[in-house]
């Protein structure tokens, strides 16, 4: 794996892939492609696989891991080494495209207004930009189910909030600096406010709990109110 720059243990049930030190759509690519090489070569032990910007986490049961005269993280790095030592034929990127409805403004997205008057764009300008790009999720993170996208328009980075909301409602779509993301449930934060999807993104009942995964495709679609309130009627109940 040609971005792959390090393998460390991280504690006694992990290890660590580091790619790069950067919030940055290639290297977060590697990252994708090397959870996939891995999850073909169905290594024993392996109980789960964690992407995050630059870097993989790969937790192993020990028990499976024994050997002679080194730690069962050592052992499973020095696997992992040989893993990566050839260039891998599965790194194909999931072609699935996922729609999110957004309802933007108003209610749902207080601080569309404020957000678009600091870019210097009317509003439907705003609007039309961040539904009109193909993100990829970065990761999951902050909470469960919370996607971090990559591929916001540069013009339409925001600061984060000088004062963090104590709660954001559920499927809140917001912007903090250059990332855009989905609050999966009611949560506090500080980044801006600019739609709501009805979408439910995370279900701890449903198989598996996240409507969105690490490495996806994502765009977002505007929806009127009244769009929003049918498609938040015709969501299951959590």
């Amino acid at each position: 794996m040609s971005g792959l720059r390090a393998i460390e243990p991280l504690g006694d049930s992990a290890v660590l892939l580091h790619f790069g030190d950067r919030i940055d759509a290639t290297v977060n690519a590697e990252v994708h492609a090397a959870a996939r090489h891995l999850a073909a070569l169905a290594l024993p032990g392996i109980i789960e696989l964690v992407p995050a910007y630059a870097s993989l986490a790969v937790v192993f049961d020990p028990a499976q891991w024994q050997a002679d005269g080194v730690t069962p993280a050592q052992h499973c790095v020095a696997a992992l080494t040989r893993a990566f030592a050839t260039p891998s034929a599965t790194t194909a990127a999931s072609a699935v495209l996922i729609e999110v409805p957004v309802c933007y403004g108003g209610e749902h997205g207080p601080d569309l207004a404020a957000a678009a008057q600091r870019s210097g764009l009317p509003v439907e300008e705003f609007i039309a930009r961040h539904a009109a790009v193909e993100y990829r999720v970065a990761m999951l993170g902050f909470a469960a189910g919370f996607p971090y996208l990559l591929g916001l328009d540069a013009r339409l980075q925001q600061p984060r909030r000088a004062s963090p909301r104590t709660r954001v409602p559920a499927g809140s779509v917001a912007i903090g600096g250059l990332q855009t993301g989905i609050y999966p449930r009611a949560l506090p934060g500080g980044w801006n406010l600019i739609g709501r999807t009805p979408l439910t993104l995370f279900d701890a009942h449903a198989s598996p709990p996240n409507r969105l995964a690490a490495g996806q495709r994502v765009r977002f679609r505007a929806v009127t109110a009244a769009e929003f309130a049918a498609l938040q009627e015709a969501q299951p109940s959590a």
